[in-house]
């Protein structure tokens, strides 16, 4: 089993069955750009419920991941991967990768115990400011190891 790629939109998953949607989150409740915009237009749910964990601050810290169930056979998974939204004093991005690999982690035990696929954009390499390099090896390490399918998107 590999990561597979192709061209496509990641709210629209090919796939049959059972399938997660992945994205990363900030863990300062902000939500309004990148492919969190195209989640809203097509649920309302996630940012609700995205919103709503982080005014309660029950278990909102980097690491962690939401599961917003859309339809049937469908989950938005809102993983907390990066700190705050801009470039900190020393120029370093937002994305932190020890926080996406526990939070991929959480998707894979997830994605195993519903039988789902999973599915994604680039995570990380956008307004995080991370780098495919370093994302794809922790998708091989976290879930394609585990024998769950991942599917990356590029719009």
């Amino acid at each position: 089993m590999r990561v597979e790629y192709i061209k496509g939109d990641a709210t629209a998953p090919t796939a049959a069955g059972n399938k997660i949607i992945v994205h990363v989150c900030n863990d300062i409740g902000a939500w309004g750009k990148g492919f969190v915009m195209a989640i809203s237009k097509k649920w309302k749910e996630p940012a609700k419920q995205y919103k709503a964990w982080y005014k309660s601050q029950d278990g909102f810290e980097l690491g962690e991941v939401q599961f917003v169930q859309v339809e049937d056979d469908t989950w938005i998974a809102n993983m907390i991967g990066q700190h705050k939204i801009y470039r900190d004093e020393q120029g370093n991005p937002p994305i932190r990768y020890e926080a996406i690999r526990s939070a991929l982690e959480k998707v894979a035990d997830h994605a195993l115990q519903h039988d789902a696929s999973v599915h994604m954009p680039r995570i990380g390499c956008g307004l995080a400011g991370g780098t495919w390099d370093k994302i794809e090896p922790l998708l091989k390490e976290c879930m394609v190891s585990k024998g769950v399918q991942v599917t990356v998107y590029d719009f």
